[in-house]
């Protein structure tokens, strides 16, 4: 199903992003949701996929991580059962994150799903991440506090919580209606009735995230081997002091790595790196240059695998990433590129015009052999067996 996301993003990008809260009432109606809790409940019993039942008895809140064997014991009140990146997994649902991408795709994080019978949640906490939360099924209840000091304990291994606050928002939601939360700004949610609801997460990773990937593409990659050097050193009587001219020595030393060609491209590398399992799957048999270029002529529709994360670079052309490799585009085949980053389903007509480059037509065999773009009439004949 496509989704039609009614807002007018340059005003709700001028007055909302990251400056406070809102409610958009019926921004997806008619909303129709795209499984059943039966079928999340089902994905919590898989492995691969990261779940946890939140539940509260007799005030002592507790977590439980997934896979799950079976929810019969669980009660009509009080729990909750949250699934992670859902749009890894199951196509349909991923449609849900289409109206976002107005923003940018290296922001945009996965998408959460819950269910919860009545005064089910997670209790009071704040994220620091952006999250549209899109009520689906059933009614539910939210309040929304000010940004502020907001200190937060542990009620259980594994929840984190924050005192109750003073709301700015309280609210009921019905399906359609979407609560947009920016990072720092304490909320607590609880079923009213049996609920769905859908959590868009947009990334937004703090100082010591970047640094732990940027060390982390340097181990791997053998990079930043350039040593302190100070050839004009002269004595000093004070041989325990380190000078603010040592200091910014290192400092110089240190932020030679930000101002390095490669370290965009490392940068880049680690972002397209996706936080949960997908679930990829190399083509067996792989297909032939003909096969793909005969599909495509077939107008068969060429898709993302769900989760997938694909960027390149403004200034290189020639690069892309994806799944936390680099590429080396092939000449020719940039516009392909573009496509394949740009958008989650290809359009038949474009995509025919850049196949026509035989460099491009090979690239792109290769990654659909890969498993990371896939035709719908795969997908399809998979769900028939």
């Amino acid at each position: 199903m496509t989704y039609q996301l009614a807002l007018n993003w340059d005003d709700f990008l001028a007055t909302y992003w990251q400056k406070k809260p809102v409610v958009l009432r019926q921004a997806l109606a008619p909303f129709v949701d795209p499984l059943t809790a039966d079928e999340l409940a089902g994905m919590a019993m898989e492995e691969q996929i990261d779940s946890r039942l939140v539940s509260r008895c007799h005030g002592q809140w507790q977590v439980a991580h997934g896979p799950f064997t079976s929810f019969d014991e669980l009660g009509e009140t009080d729990w909750s059962l949250l699934v992670q990146a859902v749009d890894h997994w199951h196509p349909q649902a991923a449609e849900l994150m289409e109206p976002f991408r107005q923003l940018p795709n290296w922001r945009l994080d996965d998408l959460m799903i819950s269910f919860s019978v009545p005064g089910g949640g997670v209790g009071p906490h704040i994220d620091q991440y952006d999250v549209f939360i899109i009520q689906g099924m059933g009614r539910r209840r939210w309040r929304v506090g000010d940004r502020g000091q907001h200190p937060q304990h542990c009620p259980t291994p594994g929840l984190l919580q924050v005192p109750e606050f003073e709301p700015l928002i309280d609210v009921e939601l019905e399906a359609g209606d979407i609560l947009y939360i920016p990072p720092g700004f304490p909320h607590d949610g609880y079923a009213l009735t049996p609920a769905l609801n859908y959590s868009v997460g947009f990334r937004a990773p703090n100082q010591r995230e970047l640094f732990s990937q940027l060390a982390d593409q340097l181990l791997a990659q053998d990079g930043g081997n350039r040593r302190y050097a100070d050839p004009d050193l002269t004595p000093r009587s004070a041989s325990g002091c380190v000078t603010s001219e040592d200091v910014q020595r290192l400092r110089e030393l240190m932020s030679s790595l930000l101002d390095d060609e490669a370290f965009a491209c490392q940068l880049v590398q680690s972002l397209s790196e996706a936080k949960h399992e997908l679930d990829l799957e190399p083509v067996d048999p792989p297909y032939a240059e003909g096969e793909i270029l005969d599909l495509v002529l077939q107008d068969d529709a060429v898709l993302r695998l769900g989760g997938l994360r694909a960027f390149y670079l403004q200034q290189t052309p020639g690069t892309c990433f994806i799944h936390g490799e680099q590429f080396a585009v092939p000449a020719g085949a940039e516009a392909l590129m573009r496509q394949l980053c740009d958008h989650t389903r290809l359009a038949t007509g474009a995509l025919r015009t850049a196949l026509e480059e035989p460099a491009a037509l090979a690239w792109f065999t290769m990654l659909i052999n890969a498993g990371y773009w896939y035709f719908a009439s795969d997908w399809q004949a998979e769900e028939a067996e």
